[in-house]
């Protein structure tokens, strides 16, 4: 991690050098040649936030399809202020037709007007847009970008921890990451600057 800062690029020169030691140590390691990969973004700029968005249902037989659901997440971004940031990740949380709560998918069942309640994972369009080319830079090819608590998640959770709702805390050296699992979903994401070396310089 050398030349970041809390997940930032401070020093271009430092961050490429630290990347290419790690490509060549994964490539010897592994026996395979790095060419693609998705990159997984953390840091300080890491956020979610919820949005509530509504449309009317388009089809004649007012039964939903994809298109209901895609309309009222695009009505639902419409709802939050997000300057200077990317969307990473669009999660519904929770429909609601004609004012009941729906119980899983929406798609297929018949109403007027669904609900949709949705947390939009989003980063700094700078932070993002500096990783990328650091990693494109060094050539490889990036496939996409995904932030970090999915990452972990793939990794470190069972289906049954997050059903159950679980919370996963990524203790870094200078930011600590935590992500809130409820019935088999993320509902919350919050990145807080502070991490190891700040226990330690404190010892």
């Amino acid at each position: 991690s050398y030349g970041l800062r809390r997940g930032y690029i401070v020093n271009a020169a430092e961050a490429q050098k630290s990347l290419r030691k790690a490509i060549a140590e994964a490539e010897k390691a592994s026996g395979t040649k790095i060419k693609r990969a998705t990159i997984s973004l953390g840091g300080a700029s890491l956020s979610s936030t919820i949005g509530i968005g509504a449309c009317i249902i388009s089809r004649a037989d007012q039964e939903i399809t994809n298109l209901d659901i895609k309309k009222a997440i695009e009505e639902a971004q419409k709802t939050i202020v997000i300057p200077n940031k990317k969307i990473l990740h669009t999660l519904p949380l929770q429909f609601r037709l004609d004012g009941k709560e729906v119980m899983g998918n929406a798609v297929g069942l018949y109403g007027v007007k669904l609900e949709v309640r949705t947390m939009f994972v989003t980063g700094l369009n700078q932070h993002i847009d500096d990783m990328i080319n650091l990693v494109s830079d060094a050539g490889i090819d990036v496939l996409s970008a995904v932030a970090s608590p999915f990452a972990g998640e793939a990794i470190l959770l069972s289906d049954r921890q997050k059903n159950a709702g679980v919370a996963l805390v990524d203790i870094g050296a200078e930011t600590t990451t935590l992500s809130v699992f409820e019935n088999g979903t993320m509902i919350a994401i919050q990145v807080f600057p502070i991490g190891s070396l700040d226990i330690t310089n404190d010892i």
